[in-house]
């Protein structure tokens, strides 16, 4: 905490990220530490894998079919994909159901991408069902 403060008013800071801390710059810095770097623009993410992703964030763990019958449409080759890209995972585990289908959640990849500290972020968001 001390440290979060003394870096307070500085270039780069110290931000909660992804259950860790992470540095990152003042957005002011944005511009000179892009053409230094010279980075990339960030992976762009389809409508599809977006959908995809926010019901995995939101609803996890949770199978490819709750995920299809959110969306009404096959989302196997989205969450393939996803799975690639390392914004989901597999939980690890199974559920208790005919068929044992797989659990989907989100790994710390997809918490830095979209700055989050915790998937619980996202419950703070209130979504119809």
């Amino acid at each position: 905490q001390e440290l979060i403060e003394e870096y307070k008013n500085r270039p780069i800071r110290i931000m909660p990220m992804a259950g860790g801390y992470s540095f990152t710059s003042t957005p002011s810095y944005l511009p000179y530490l892009k053409r230094f770097l010279q980075q990339t623009k960030k992976q762009k993410l389809s409508k599809a894998a977006l959908e995809v992703l926010s019901i995995v964030g939101y609803k996890q763990p949770v199978t490819r079919v709750e995920v299809d019958h959110i969306r009404g449409v096959d989302s196997g080759h989205i969450l393939r994909g996803l799975l690639e890209k390392k914004f989901v995972t597999t939980a690890g585990k199974r559920k208790d159901a005919p068929g044992r289908p797989m659990l989907y959640v989100t790994t710390k990849h997809f918490l830095k991408y979209f700055g989050l500290n915790t998937p619980d972020e996202l419950k703070s968001i209130d979504i119809p069902e």
